[in-house]
């Protein structure tokens, strides 16, 4: 009887074994790696940092709370003067005036305003610049259900500055406008609906303190424009004023001195002083009017100095 010849086992040897299990575990740990990768790019980013006074002092201002100002940190925020601010910052708003910019996987730079009128300018640029970085973290559909809430508090904004601010945006960069609103809206528009002001509350404990400085330093400039035009208006009309008057003047004058040589008679002379009392009276008249209109002048003088001033101390772009 024929016999079927049996084969011989192959038994796998324990290095094959090894290296699958290593190799399941490099996969592993790739892929914890991966899923943790934003957790731990912050981690190595704070690890050994200590934020600067005036920075942890802008996220204390600002409310922000432990994870918003965790990723304020992440950033390693930055308070510059005007050199290191265009250089961090370069390729932002070459035409405009930037008070800070976001810089992904790089940083976060805040121009330094040392003029103590604008306190609070930093505070709300501190907080919209975080706000950016946040943005940038959000999932696709958490990107697209906030933007359709803050396009809806967009609708009912009625700040005219704003409005023509994301006007701005959409002309230039209508990508970026949806960002921009992220920021905008939660630092600078006060009422906004319940569910995006919950929405806010991921990063900050009261977002009214926030808009309250940037109310407080928009107020400020606001009100050196509204006196500026106020005192044109005057200046405008009183300038027109004395114009007419000088004309009635000269006239005055002219036929004073025509009549003067054929008054001869009482009743002439009387009725003749009665002109020259009234020609003075308005000579006094212009010349009060042109001392009121002088000090308009210096008062507008000062006035668009001081608002040239705050817009100086505003201008981050390089000094000609």
């Amino acid at each position: 009887m024929q016999r079927n010849m049996r084969r011989p086992l192959h038994r796998q040897s324990s290095g094959g074994i090894g290296f699958l299990v290593a190799l399941f575990l490099v996969l592993v740990v790739a892929l914890l790696t991966w899923s943790q990768r934003q957790a731990i790019y912050d981690w190595s980013r704070l690890r050994d940092y200590e934020p600067p006074d005036q920075i942890a002092q802008l996220a204390f201002d600002t409310t922000m709370n432990n994870s918003a100002r965790q990723l304020f940190y992440v950033h390693h925020p930055q308070l510059n003067d005007r050199e290191d601010f265009n250089a961090n910052c370069s390729g932002f708003g070459e035409h405009t005036i930037v008070l800070g910019c976001y810089v992904s996987h790089q940083g976060i730079y805040l121009f330094d305003i040392d003029d103590p009128r604008l306190q609070g300018v930093e505070q709300v640029t501190a907080a919209h610049e975080m706000l950016h970085a946040a943005y940038d973290r959000l999932s696709t559909s958490e990107r697209t259900h906030v933007n359709d809430l803050t396009e809806e508090a967009f609708a009912t904004v009625a700040d005219e500055r704003v409005k023509q601010s994301i006007a701005n945006y959409r002309k230039r960069e209508p990508g970026v406008v949806p960002n921009e609103l992220h920021s905008i809206i939660a630092t600078e528009v006060r009422n906004i609906p319940p569910e995006l002001e919950a929405y806010y509350k991921k990063y900050f404990t009261d977002r009214s303190a926030i808009v309250a400085f940037s109310e407080k330093y928009e107020s400020l400039l606001t009100a050196r424009q509204n006196k500026a035009s106020s005192l044109e208006v005057q200046i405008a009309g009183l300038k027109q004023e004395i114009e007419q008057l000088e004309a009635t003047l000269a006239t005055q004058q002219r036929n004073l001195e025509r009549d003067r040589p054929t008054v001869n008679t009482q009743p002439e002379i009387t009725a003749f002083n009665a002109r020259v009392i009234t020609y003075n009276h308005d000579v006094r008249t212009l010349n009060n009017m042109i001392s009121q209109y002088n000090a308009l002048i210096k008062e507008y003088k000062e006035v668009a100095l001081e608002a040239q001033d705050l817009y100086k101390a505003l201008d981050s772009r390089p000094t000609l």
